[in-house]
């Protein structure tokens, strides 16, 4: 295989960790051939688009230097953008939330596959573990990607937050009329919009943006909504 793109970045990775990269786009595109966890199998491509993507937060925070940070991962699918994140970054406990089967199986299959530790895996829906107290406003850190517009992933994220703790969610496009239409979700689940960062990844043709949102008050018991209806009713 050629160069990994993604150390023009990060020049200090150690050789294990670029073997874990490696390994992660083997098993990635091997098992997408019986299950479908993305159309995007070209080497450099999944360097560039989920592997570089993923770890675009590192950019904006300085996470190795955040001690051990309680972190989640909300629809994760193929792992992104956790995994990575959590290959660069090992201090960090990594939750997982996917709510297919097929797809949490390759998250096993990958935390032991790159011998991680510290990533739990939840089989569940977002709405659901949201009301669980054990979850519920716990995480330091909630990451989203490629999970809808930001009036329902707010609904799916916000509720895990502790206060004072931060979600980022990965966006791309243009993301005006998205962010004005989440602000009233924002505001009822106990968030504060902090910012946007456009992000820049050498062989990316569209924007992309991370969006963050600061936690500053107890999101009210009665989000997350019911499975299914933070989609069909978005929050204003």
């Amino acid at each position: 295989m050629g160069e990994i793109l993604i150390k023009r970045d990060f020049s200090n990775l150690t050789a294990n960790q670029i073997e874990q990269f490696e390994v992660y786009y083997k098993e990635l595109v091997l098992w997408n051939k019986r299950i479908n966890l993305t159309r995007i199998t070209d080497y450099r491509d999944v360097q560039l688009k989920h592997f570089a993507d993923s770890v675009a937060p590192l950019g904006v925070m300085n996470l190795q230097t955040c001690g051990p940070l309680k972190c989640m991962d909300v629809g994760s699918g193929a792992g992104f953008p956790g995994l990575p994140l959590k290959i660069l970054v090992p201090d960090i406990n990594l939750f997982l939330v996917e709510s297919v089967g097929k797809k949490a199986r390759f998250l096993e299959h990958m935390v032991q596959r790159l011998n991680l530790d510290g990533v739990t895996i939840h089989n569940n829906r977002a709405e659901v573990l949201g009301r669980d107290s054990l979850l519920r406003e716990t995480f330091d850190l909630i990451l989203a990607r490629a999970l809808g517009p930001m009036n329902v992933v707010t609904e799916l994220t916000l509720p895990f937050s502790r206060i004072g703790g931060k979600v980022i969610l990965f966006k791309k496009g243009d993301i005006s009329r998205e962010i004005e239409e989440a602000r009233g979700a924002i505001i009822k689940l106990g968030g504060r919009l902090a910012g946007f960062h456009p992000t820049q990844i050498a062989g990316f043709e569209d924007n992309r943006t991370l969006v963050i949102l600061d936690k500053v008050s107890h999101t009210p018991d009665i989000y997350p909504r019911k499975a299914g209806i933070p989609k069909k009713r978005p929050l204003t």
